[in-house]
């Protein structure tokens, strides 16, 4: 039987990586909370990718119609509803583009700076809203678990 190779003082060091994992430390609980949140979210957008074309619609473009359909007067600021779905302007304005020309939402100028847009829901976005909405949110109920539900999270993320 051969002896073991003598060690190398000039090899690579091993970044901490032991032998026994158990001497590793755990993530922790903020980790553990920041897997269970993108889970969450990777499920729920399959789910919702897959169901939602059904309905003839993307999540981003759901998304859009869901914000008009809860604004008043069915209207948003071109930015702001950028800024609520989490999308580039430039995103934004594509996602606009396609669905101006299914007529579920039209462009107008504001009245009050002549640089901003509206974006406003028309009845037929309305209406397509009305029928995605049930099964949007029976995928959530479905989809995210009731601890994630239970912790009542905003929409507002500290800087």
């Amino acid at each position: 039987m051969a002896a073991a190779p003598a060690a190398n003082p000039e090899a690579p060091a091993d970044f901490g990586m032991t032998a026994d994992p158990a001497a590793e430390e755990a993530p922790g609980p903020v980790v553990g909370t920041w897997r269970a949140i993108v889970a969450s979210h990777a499920a729920a957008m399959t789910a919702l990718d897959h169901e939602l074309a059904r309905q003839g619609l993307g999540v981003s473009e759901f998304e859009v119609l869901d914000r008009l359909s809860e604004s008043r007067e069915h209207k948003f600021r071109a930015q702001e509803l950028a800024d609520a779905v989490h999308l580039s302007q430039s995103a934004l304005s594509r996602l606009i583009d396609r669905l101006e020309k299914n007529g579920l939402v039209e462009r107008c100028l504001c009245g009050d700076d002549r640089r901003g847009i509206f974006v406003v829901l028309t009845p037929a976005g309305l209406q397509r809203h009305a029928e995605a909405a049930p099964v949007h949110r029976e995928v959530l109920a479905r989809t995210l678990s009731p601890e994630l539900v239970q912790c009542r999270c905003t929409d507002t993320v500290p800087a």
